[in-house]
């Protein structure tokens, strides 16, 4: 057995019909694990799941995670579960603080609670970047965060508090992993809320001019979706006490402008031979968002083993290569 990758373990993936959780899930069935996905499509999609919903080694639970009931039932015979179920986005958080916090904090302690109740032996938890909130110092360091500025922030940091008291009061083994703006397949480049990079590369398609929040200058650790995939496995079956009952940077330690992203995008469009030759539009910068994201990963290199396969630049064209033959 490869100490690296999950296998032959029966896994909850909680919101795996959503962006990151599908991905995982399309790497567990290939590593031959009994596969559990506990998601209310409330953001995710049944399309990023359904080539597997015939599959024997596969369950698909429509439920939301404020139902205890339904979180101890997804949980029942586990041995690890990766729980990516959140309501993610800034700026949703300030238009309804009530609902993010209802999903992301209710909702996750009603997972820690089945998690004991069914004595999983992991649980790895999506954390987020957005916890380091106001702090000045570059790059980010898992040790050192400020004040949230966001609702979503807030709940975040709260998710990372409640693991911390289950890991010491229960015993639950809790290992945090915070997100830094992950894209790739499969993630919605649709609705209000969609992220940076499917919403430009939709537009671009579309032949539309994407609007940047601010001047272009502000910068992020953008993270390929594959990176994810590698540390939730690592997290899920580290021996490393140092590691266990923590939090870890996921990012690749490189950190680029929002200017720099089209020009990539535009880049990686022309070789496909797409008329690139379209406006920006500028507009006023977002309450709540950090002006500039870099991560320190030495952490979880150091005690995970963690080092990224794939770099900004090919993520993109992976990226792409998906949404030109996925028509979005």
């Amino acid at each position: 057995m490869n100490s690296r990758i999950i296998e032959n373990k029966k896994v909850l993936v909680t919101g795996g019909a959503g962006f990151i959780g599908s991905n995982l899930i399309d790497v567990l069935i290939k590593q031959n694990n009994n596969v559990v996905c506990l998601d209310n499509l409330a953001t995710g999609h049944l399309k990023n799941i359904q080539r597997h919903l015939s599959h024997p080694n596969f369950k698909f639970i429509e439920g939301d995670i404020r139902d205890m009931e339904t979180c101890l039932k997804a949980c029942s015979g586990a041995d690890i579960v990766l729980h990516q179920a959140a309501l993610g986005s800034v700026p949703r958080s300030i238009n309804n603080p009530m609902l993010t916090n209802d999903v992301n904090i209710s909702g996750f302690l009603n997972m820690l609670w089945a998690v004991k109740e069914n004595k999983v032996k992991r649980f790895v938890y999506a954390a987020s970047s957005s916890t380091y909130g106001d702090h000045p110092g570059l790059p980010k360091k898992e040790e050192s965060i400020g004040n949230p500025l966001s609702p979503y922030a807030v709940t975040k940091y709260v998710n990372e508090l409640y693991a911390q008291v289950f890991a010491t009061t229960y015993g639950v083994e809790t290992i945090g992993l915070r997100y830094f703006n992950v894209f790739g397949p499969k993630q919605d480049p649709n609705g209000a809320y969609a992220a940076v990079i499917p919403k430009f590369i939709n537009l671009f398609l579309k032949g539309e001019s994407p609007t940047i929040n601010g001047d272009g200058s502000h910068s992020r650790d953008f993270t390929f979706i594959d990176n994810v995939v590698q540390i939730n496995q690592l997290a899920a079956l580290t021996n490393n006490d140092k590691a266990i009952n923590s939090v870890f940077n996921v990012a690749c330690g490189d950190n680029t402008t929002l200017n720099q992203l089209i020009l990539a995008i535009k880049s990686g469009l022309n070789k496909f031979e797409y008329n690139t030759d379209i406006e920006v539009n500028y507009g006023p910068e977002r309450a709540g968002d950090v002006k500039h994201s870099l991560a320190s990963i030495d952490k979880a290199l150091t005690l995970l083993g963690y080092k990224p396969t794939v770099k900004f630049k090919e993520g993109i064209e992976l990226t792409l290569n998906y949404f030109l033959n996925n028509e979005g």
